[in-house]
């Protein structure tokens, strides 16, 4: 009971009413959530840049998706992303490959708000046919109002470690080649 206790009082989050910039993107699995979601946190008075898709009756390919959203972020268009997909799986898979841009799926609040604070999730991943749309805005809340721990020691450690393993595999030409 302690340990929860100390999670729960070392949350860190952002000041209520604080406004975010966020990009945000979908395939044609996600748009309807996408559009739900992006008009959400219009309304709270978020700004969001939306990247498509713009249509959910087209085909398209979710990895077209993933690269906007972590190129954006990358530009430094907005600190953090939303992205959707029909599981979330794979543009989670396809936005990890982009360095610097720490996607988690999240489908609860929880992991919405911990990705961020212990890992530095700069990403969130809704899966449209998995969450709805009530529950979406709850962990898009969650993930806004979340900042990373950066004065845990163990948090920072581990964040330090995934950016090396991060470096070791990444070369500056964007190859596979060993570093």
């Amino acid at each position: 009971m302690s340990e929860l206790a100390t999670v729960h009082c070392s949350l860190s989050t952002v000041p209520k009413g604080t406004i975010v910039k966020l990009v945000i993107s979908a395939d044609h699995a996600g748009f309807p959530l996408k559009e739900d979601v992006r008009g959400y946190l219009a309304k709270a008075g978020h700004e969001v840049v939306d990247l498509g898709a713009y249509r959910g009756d087209l085909p398209d390919d979710y990895p077209d998706f993933a690269e906007k959203v972590g190129d954006a972020i990358k530009a430094g268009e907005a600190p953090r992303g939303i992205l959707i997909c029909g599981s979330g799986v794979g543009v989670c898979v396809a936005a990890n490959k982009i360095p610097g841009i720490r996607a988690g799926m999240c489908h609860d609040t929880y992991s919405a708000h911990q990705g961020v604070e212990h890992d530095d999730m700069n990403v969130i991943v809704l899966g449209a046919r998995i969450i709805g749309t009530s529950l979406a805005y709850e962990v898009v809340d969650a993930f806004i109002g979340a900042k990373f721990i950066a004065n845990e020691e163990r948090f920072t450690r581990r964040f330090k470690k995934v950016l090396a393993i991060e470096a070791k595999y990444m070369c500056g030409d964007g190859s596979n080649s060993p570093a």
